[in-house]
């Protein structure tokens, strides 16, 4: 009898095991009858009892490792897992404007081919990040704020569609490091299937198969998250290390699939913007008998090195878009409307409505933007309206329905004789529903807003929780019900101003509802813990308006320091990137205002710090470009396309992608293409690097003029 040593039989039972899972999850092919793999499992499971040292990572017993966790720890993504665009045209003029975007991006001029795209479905689910270490998982990691995420590995191990490790050919080497991304999703029947088992067990059913899905993600204790069906759709990569990947995203796609990982089988290469029309349709139709919910399509460039051509532009990349498909829409009726105070001091009217269930959740308020939108769309109290889930996310009035309306539903009995028109100002008597300030509207505005400032508690409220966000100072723990109780109904509360939140004490948050000492101390630590930050980070914090994540970052990165910012004037503060008048005329008047100087003051006081770099500012130096508008092009002989551009910058220039009759000079190098026959042929002064940096060097102002 030949005796099989315990290693080598470990060996054996999990590449058997890696393989009846891979066609039982990911092919939907089962090879062995449920008895027969539970037989082999338990073999596994009894020999790396037997011998503990075998026991790995990457064994097929490890899907449900490890005790419950008392919170997730951050993971730093080494490539940020950014968002895409969203197209929110939902006609054929979705595939065709993003089409004729990417052909003006790589001035891809009419007589050439039609631009090769990959097309897929947009999961409704939630974006993961898979980290291979020489083909072996070793962390998953949830987007975050894309570029610092959650350590959610116990949980995504116990998805039996992830692969311990990538299924390689024989003699194939794994990369050191591969990161493959893609979405974390619950199919419809497996939704069904667990809130049967819910209601079975007199438990709170789960409202759509995304929340479902997110709530298992995030569960501390993954025997939990072993309960809940989840499944998984790879679509890209993050971080890769010591491996080429296919010069296209769908041969990519193709290498993944080959691995081991479920890749959805709904995908497509098309041409041009039909080519992507076609499979929008085509899948719009099969929509609702897909076994997962989707929102719309995904369009990416194919060509990675096209890919690369195009570039990002602010958080999103300039090669992909996602077109939606329109939003559920549900009728109901208006009951009421009342008026939201934003941090701004934005008054919103929002709709109170009769609750019903659109777009996977039940609804009972609904936006209606402002006074202007909502006697544009006449919606009166009582009237029966359609209501639609925006971007399958937020809920807003789309119109009424009236009685004789063509498109009415069958059935429908408005309300004769109807309500008066909505009219913000009398409803409130001119006055802030929070505070009783008066409110006022700018005339070149159409919000109404309220001018209590920091007295209007509302206003505190939201500045509060917009200065604790994951985006800003990024403080756990500080949501809508503590902050209400922080505030106090009347604004008399215990927190004045935002420094006032580093100098709480445990003792005075154990006393609210729902609030021990325990938790009361993490807050506090929470808040003693993220005293420190960046300048963009903090500039975003402050609610400045206008000013977002993405602004914030760019005034930082431009100015350096906060008193070069606060010094800075109107013009000045235009030569940021993508700063224009009315953020200018915003940021501007912020720091102008005694009272916010010293709320920055304040902080700083109780220990509130930011990095800073104190060198030269490329706003303050000699203005040579100042007001220009530059293109580049070619190869230069000695700079490269990120130097020169920084010259342009540095000297108060702009530079844009592309050639129109706004662009005053073009710096042009070898093989400089069809952006130098555009520049001749709308008469735009070329200019090659020498002559470039001579002018520079000397001083020589580059005017708008000179173009001419």
């Amino acid at each position: 009898m030949t005796i099989v040593h315990p290693s080598k039989r470990v060996a054996e039972l999990r590449e058997v095991l890696h393989e009846h899972a891979h066609r039982y999850y990911v092919l939907d092919d089962p090879s062995v009858p449920d008895a027969d793999y539970d037989k082999l499992f338990e073999e596994l499971r009894a020999l790396e009892t037997e011998h503990p040292e075998l026991v790995s990572s990457d064994s097929p017993t490890q899907r449900v490792l490890g005790q419950a966790l008392e919170g997730f720890t951050s993971v730093a993504h080494t490539v940020p897992m950014l968002s895409i665009r969203t197209e929110t045209d939902t006609a054929a003029s979705g595939a065709i404007i993003f089409d004729a975007r990417v052909r003006r991006e790589l001035d891809w001029g009419p007589e050439q081919a039609a631009i090769e795209y990959a097309a897929e479905l947009k999961f409704d689910g939630l974006a993961i990040n898979l980290r291979y270490e020489n083909g072996v998982l070793v962390q998953a990691a949830t987007r975050g704020d894309g570029q610092t995420g959650e350590d959610v590995t116990q949980n995504i191990r116990t998805i039996g569609q992830v692969p311990f490790r990538l299924r390689l050919a024989p003699g194939q080497k794994a990369p050191s490091v591969i990161e493959v991304r893609g979405e974390v999703y619950m199919r419809r029947p497996d939704f069904d299937a667990l809130n049967q088992r819910q209601r079975a067990l007199g438990h709170k059913t789960f409202v759509n198969p995304r929340n479902a899905a997110a709530g298992a993600v995030r569960q501390l204790d993954p025997s939990v998250a072993a309960q809940r069906p989840l499944s998984f759709f790879a679509y890209g990569l993050g971080d890769v290390q010591a491996w080429t990947p296919p010069p296209t995203h769908s041969e990519l796609l193709d290498v993944l699939k080959n691995w081991g990982l479920p890749v959805c089988a709904d995908r497509t290469v098309a041409l041009g913007a039909q080519g992507l029309l076609a499979f929008y349709e085509a899948m719009r139709v099969r929509r609702d008998a897909l076994p997962f919910d989707i929102d719309g399509i995904v369009y990416k460039v194919n060509s990675r090195a096209l890919q690369q051509r195009l570039g990002f532009v602010s958080r999103e990349p300039r090669w992909a878009v996602a077109h939606k498909y329109p939003a559920q829409e549900q009728l109901t009726r208006l009951l009421g409307i009342d008026i939201q105070v934003g941090r701004t001091g934005k008054l919103t009217p929002v709709a109170r409505l009769e609750p019903v269930f659109v777009g996977g959740t039940t609804v009972s308020n609904a936006t209606l933007h402002n006074e202007a939108e909502t006697l544009r769309k006449d919606v009166r109290v009582g009237d029966r309206v359609i209501v639609r889930r925006a971007g399958d996310v937020i809920p807003e009035v789309v119109g009424c329905v009236l009685p004789g309306d063509l498109d009415a539903p069958a059935g429908v009995v408005g309300v004769l004789p109807r309500g008066e028109p909505f009219d913000l100002y009398k409803q409130l008597n001119g006055q802030c529903p929070a505070c009783r300030s008066a409110i006022v509207r700018d005339p070149a505005e159409v919000d109404w807003r309220c001018s209590g400032g920091w007295q209007c508690p509302a206003q505190r409220k939201q500045a509060i929780l917009h200065f604790a966000s994951r985006r800003a100072m990024d403080v756990e723990g500080l949501g809508d019900k503590l902050v209400d109780h922080l505030v106090g109904e009347d604004g008399a509360g215990i927190v004045r101003t935002l420094a006032d939140l580093y100098i709480l004490r445990p003792e005075q948050l154990a006393g609210f509802e729902r609030m021990g000492e325990r938790s009361a101390r993490k807050i506090i630590e929470a808040l003693e813990r993220k005293k420190k930050t960046t300048l963009g980070r903090f500039l975003f914090s402050l609610g400045i308006r206008h000013v977002g994540e993405t602004t914030a970052k760019d005034l930082a990165k431009h100015f350096g320091s906060l008193s070069r910012l606060m010094a800075a004037s109107t013009e000045q503060l235009m030569q940021a990137k993508e700063v224009g008048p009315a953020v200018a005329q915003s940021v501007h008047t912020f720091f102008a205002q005694p009272h916010n100087l010293e709320m920055i003051a304040k902080l700083r006081g109780v220990g509130v710090e930011w990095v800073e770099d104190e060198g030269p500012v490329q706003a303050i130096g000699p203005q040579t470009f100042a007001a220009t508008l530059w293109v580049l092009t070619g190869s230069l002989p000695t700079l490269s396309r990120d130097q020169a551009k920084q010259l342009i910058e540095s000297a108060g220039g702009k530079v844009n992608g592309s050639i129109s009759r706004k662009t005053h000079f073009v710096l042009a190098g070898s093989d400089a293409g069809a952006k130098l026959d555009k520049a001749h042929e709308l008469g735009i002064l070329v200019l090659d690097e020498a002559d470039f940096l001579n002018r520079l060097a000397e001083g020589q102002p580059f005017t708008p003029q000179e173009a001419q």
